[in-house]
């Protein structure tokens, strides 16, 4: 990665944007000059400290308020409401406003991927009774959307028990994705490398989750989020992007922990892309999505993933995949794609 990149990536008050412009500028360098970066200005290194409200602090004590906000509550409590769902093979939040999740922590290793007693072909997506119904995505809304129920967690990191796999199915752990070129493709491809992370490291953890991430507008200038909302009523908003934070553990009690960040468009990825491409460090993650995934590991802990492996993809094509799984086709439809 660049110094350029790192830098914007590192403004803080262009986070988000830095995060889009780094990404796609790397993305699209042999097909399109670089985007254009947010300005940035420069940052004091000392700061003055932050004005607060009143100028001689008192004592709760000695203020008697002649109103009471908390009296709201005898009404309900507002929110905002993170759904969360502990499951036997992932962990969900869920975000009610977006109806899709905020992010879904899984844990897998070389025992639990070889154990296979669940059949996707016995799975079914399914709504999530957890969730509030005015609040839940809807299997309806899914229904010629044109974008896959693609898997947070993938179905095939929990084949260790049929109840798991089904728990995959649930629609708290999708997000609509482009079907083919990315959730059958390369999506599917990066997940097939978080696997394959298991011959080398004893225990692997993944969280996985949706990015909204703003665009600079040709005409203005100006930085913008915009993506698309499916349902009717349309409810479901489809994410500009999709990240992944892995932590592959040594498997020693306060051992190494080798972190790797990844953000990828929600949109056809040439297989030819390097996955390097979409390497980002993170805490531009955690400033793009507003989540904090390490700030209980100590840096003398961390490594970096991509300079302990080879992180890239290995290309196998969905249709082969299925052909060596399946053995020779039968008059059939297919089934929905691995996740």
């Amino acid at each position: 990665m660049s110094k350029t990149t790192l830098a914007l990536i590192g403004a803080g008050a262009v986070a988000g944007a830095a995060l889009h412009a780094a990404i796609n500028s790397r993305r699209e360098r042999t097909v399109s000059p670089p985007a254009t970066p947010a300005p940035l200005t420069p940052t004091s290194t000392t700061s003055s400290p932050l004005p607060v409200p009143g100028s001689r602090p008192r004592p709760l004590k000695d203020l008697v308020a002649p109103v009471d906000p908390s009296g709201l509550f005898q009404y309900g409590f507002p929110g905002p409401v993170n759904d969360l769902a502990v499951r036997h093979p992932l962990i969900s939040s869920f975000d009610r406003r977006l109806r899709n999740p905020s992010w879904v922590a899984e844990h897998i290793t070389a025992e639990s991927l070889q154990v296979k007693k669940g059949d996707r072909h016995h799975s079914y997506f399914a709504e999530d009774p957890s969730v509030p119904e005015k609040f839940r995505a809807k299997l309806k809304d899914y229904s010629h959307s044109g974008y896959d129920r693609g898997h947070q967690v993938p179905a095939a990191d929990a084949k260790w028990e049929q109840q798991a796999m089904d728990d995959t199915f649930f629609l708290t752990n999708m997000c609509p994705q482009v079907g083919d070129g990315f959730n059958r493709d390369y999506w599917a491809h990066l997940e097939d490398f978080c696997r394959r992370l298991t011959t080398t490291y004893p225990s692997v953890r993944i969280v996985t989750g949706p990015l909204y991430l703003p665009k600079r507008d040709a005409t203005d200038g100006k930085w913008r989020v915009s993506y698309e909302v499916i349902g009717s009523p349309p409810s479901v908003a489809v994410p500009t992007h999709f990240y992944k934070v892995i932590f592959a553990e040594d498997g020693k009690t306060g051992g190494n922990v080798a972190l790797g960040a990844f953000v990828l468009p929600n949109a056809v990825i040439a297989n030819e892309k390097p996955l390097t491409e979409f390497e980002v460090p993170v805490e531009a993650v955690e400033r793009a999505s507003g989540l904090d995934f390490a700030s209980k590991l100590p840096a003398q802990r961390r490594k970096k993933l991509c300079a302990e492996v080879s992180c890239g993809i290995l290309v196998r094509e969905w249709a082969d995949r299925q052909k060596n799984l399946q053995g020779p086709p039968v008059r059939r439809g297919l089934p929905s794609p691995p996740n």
